[in-house]
């Protein structure tokens, strides 16, 4: 498999955010299973933002949605704030949900469009809010001014009335409602043009700081992530194969798959040649089958027999960066010996 092991976690009580051993399978036709997301761990500081990333299809989006049990995983432990959500009743995680809200990738058809702005962003609030129709109205008037869409104008309007990147404005503003502690962003700028790509994420940055928000920022594009995450994590097919603070990733890839992302990256320098020798070729494996051992190991140009053989396991190669492979493209960082014990004589 991509990579297991539990190395790059944090102590428990610095994480606000932990996942351990997180399995989600979905049963599919013929009596075969998908394996999404196959054992992956990791964890989020208060106030940290991680970006995970990855290839479509590798699970990133998965793991997103079992984070608030949506669906409830396989298996594994999801904590926040110490309470393992996967315990929870059905009730108690409907409230615990108002702590835990997500942006979805597709802006316009997140929205209903038989209703107007004003009744999309408080909607959360006739559930779990206030039921003062005056209190909700400056609730939501000031999420729409947090979010730069002045509500006098947007609140008796449709979503079809305003642009993509208007309507991910919106959607953020309806997340925000209900004054959640976390946010998980799943590919909240796929959809939208390069300029609006870069509005929305300082908007998000801005967010974090104004409301103390801690961020999951889920995307397949490296290079978005870069100035948005403190730390990163890289999914392949269902595993976690490396987890590094987000310049560190980016000077110091250690996994060939991260390498491979970020050679594939656009360069917006066309004087610059970049050097493409070492891409990989070929299509990402079946989640219903995957292959043994390491799962990146059919597209990996440095893959040998232990790839195949032995599931590599998270070993730390720099300060607070980690990686899953058997031939890691760093050095793997030597471990200080402990001070022996002093007795008296």
């Amino acid at each position: 498999m991509a990579g297991s092991g539990k190395a790059h976690l944090r102590p428990e009580g610095d994480a606000f955010v932990s996942v351990e051993d997180l399995v989600v399978e979905y049963p599919v036709a013929g009596g075969n299973t998908v394996k999404a997301v196959s054992g992956i761990s990791f964890d989020i500081k208060r106030g940290e933002t991680l970006g995970l990333v990855g290839e479509s299809g590798c699970g990133k989006s998965t793991t997103g949605r079992a984070l608030i049990q949506l669906p409830s995983p396989t298996s594994g432990a999801v904590r926040y704030n110490l309470v393992d959500l996967t315990k929870l009743s059905a009730e108690a995680m409907r409230r615990r949900r108002t702590d835990l809200q997500m942006i979805f990738q597709d802006p316009i058809s997140s929205l209903n469009p038989r209703r107007e702005v004003g009744e999309i962003v408080a909607e959360p609030l006739s559930v779990w809010g206030p039921k003062n129709k005056e209190k909700q109205k400056a609730l939501v008037d000031e999420m729409l001014n947090a979010v730069g869409i002045d509500p006098d104008v947007a609140r008796n309007k449709r979503p079809h009335e305003f642009s993509g990147g208007q309507c991910q404005r919106i959607s953020i503003a309806r997340s925000l409602v209900l004054e959640p502690e976390v946010l998980i962003c799943d590919e909240p700028v796929s959809a939208l043009d390069v300029s609006v790509q870069a509005q929305i994420l300082n908007l998000l940055e801005d967010l974090k700081k104004k409301y103390n928000l801690t961020l999951i920022f889920i995307a397949h594009d490296l290079a978005v992530v870069k100035n948005i995450s403190d730390r990163v994590a890289v999914m392949y097919l269902g595993k976690i194969c490396e987890v590094a603070g987000s310049d560190e990733l980016y000077e110091n890839p250690a996994h060939p798959y991260t390498q491979l992302l970020l050679v594939s990256s656009p360069e917006p320098d066309p004087t610059v040649v970049l050097d493409r020798s070492d891409t990989s070729s070929g299509e990402l494996p079946s989640p219903v089958n995957p292959p043994s051992g390491c799962r990146f190991r059919t597209r990996c140009p440095l893959a040998d027999d232990i790839c195949s053989s032995q599931e590599p396991q998270m070993q730390e190669v720099g300060q607070d960066h980690f990686v899953a492979c058997h031939h890691p493209l760093v050095k793997v960082a030597e471990v200080p010996a402990a001070d022996p014990v002093r007795t008296e004589a």
